[in-house]
């Protein structure tokens, strides 16, 4: 598997992915069988459409704010929040302003 980051670095994740008028952008920091670890960032106004996965996802809003629908339901979150969207379960995420998140997936048992 791919392992994009050196193990012993150190690094400043809002400085590893800068945003993009009108896209959203990633990064893959990490990537094993078991599943993985990416970097986004979403100008304002961008998103990704409602969809599901087989992975446990973890999002930590690293800057900005975000609002991350899961089965119908809205959160709103802001730099330092987190939420874990459940494997299986519809979800979406826009950008209320520019945002950037660390998005951790696990494989579901």
């Amino acid at each position: 598997m791919n392992e994009i980051l050196n193990k012993t670095d150190k690094y400043s994740l809002n400085s590893l992915l800068e945003f993009q008028q009108g896209a959203v952008v990633s990064r893959v920091l990490l990537k094993k069988k078991s599943g993985n670890i990416t970097l986004f960032a979403f100008d304002e106004g961008e998103g990704l459409s409602e969809h599901t996965a087989p992975f446990d996802a973890y999002v930590q809003v690293l800057e900005g704010d975000a609002e991350i629908m899961i089965s119908g339901n809205p959160y709103l979150l802001s730099a330092g929040e987190a939420i874990v969207m459940p494997a299986g379960e519809p979800h979406s995420l826009k950008a209320v302003t520019a945002f950037k998140m660390l998005l951790v997936m696990i494989k579901s048992e």
